[in-house]
């Protein structure tokens, strides 16, 4: 059985939604960030960035939320969540995935902790506007692929990728431009929202719609 440690709406959301699709055996477990438990000894052994999620497999521990929907799509190829090994469709799958994972989540970084890029704090505003122009330029280009390719990331079947990217979009609810106001977004966000697994995963999170 799996172990996912979790925070609700955190980046283990996509890893969640990813098993719920699945339907494997797994054991969530809840991490308190309010009470900093992602800085306790016993988490750091598991994870020394201590960063939110983190994947047991059996004897095996994993962080990364890409790197953990990899394994899992990939210990589970029935399940059909990736595009198959060594296609042309896995190398538009992977990037893409990174995308998402080094461009627009580590955006939402500098976007929701600015205060940490500056050793000014006068600079902390500034520095969060700055980002937030650059999500709102990357959702765009995440709505031209859809307009392009649509309804899904990759086309007509759905992917652990509409999981990461309902993740995201979740957290840009607060941009000026919200990713659920543009046209192919919005659309997706709908459809995703509506899946069994997604709302398997937000009722044991205790997160309430609208979900971005």
């Amino acid at each position: 059985m799996y172990k996912l440690h979790y925070f609700p709406g955190n980046a283990s959301i996509a890893p969640h939604m990813l098993m719920e699709e699945l339907g494997v055996d797994y054991e969530l477990v809840y991490v308190d960030r309010n009470k900093q438990a992602h800085k306790s000894p016993e988490y750091l052994a598991l994870n020394p960035s201590g960063r939110i999620p983190v994947l047991e497999d059996g004897a095996m521990v994993i962080s990364e939320t890409a790197a953990i929907c990899l394994h899992l799509a990939d210990r589970h190829p029935e399940g059909r969540m990736a595009p198959d090994i060594a296609t042309p469709e896995r190398a538009k799958f992977y990037q893409w995935l990174m995308f998402l994972t080094n461009t627009i989540q580590t955006e939402f970084l500098v976007y929701y902790y600015s205060e940490r890029y500056s050793s000014d704090s006068s600079d902390a505003q500034a520095i969060k506007e700055a980002a937030e122009q650059r999500l709102i330029g990357y959702f765009e280009i995440v709505e031209a692929q859809l307009a392009k390719k649509g309804p899904y990331m990759m086309g007509k079947a759905v992917s652990f990728l509409d999981f990461y990217l309902l993740m995201l979009c979740r957290w840009g609810r607060f941009l000026s431009t919200k990713p659920s106001e543009m046209k192919h977004l919005g659309k997706h966000i709908k459809l995703i929202s509506k899946h069994p697994a997604v709302l398997r995963t937000f009722e044991q999170e205790g997160l309430e719609a609208p979900f971005a």
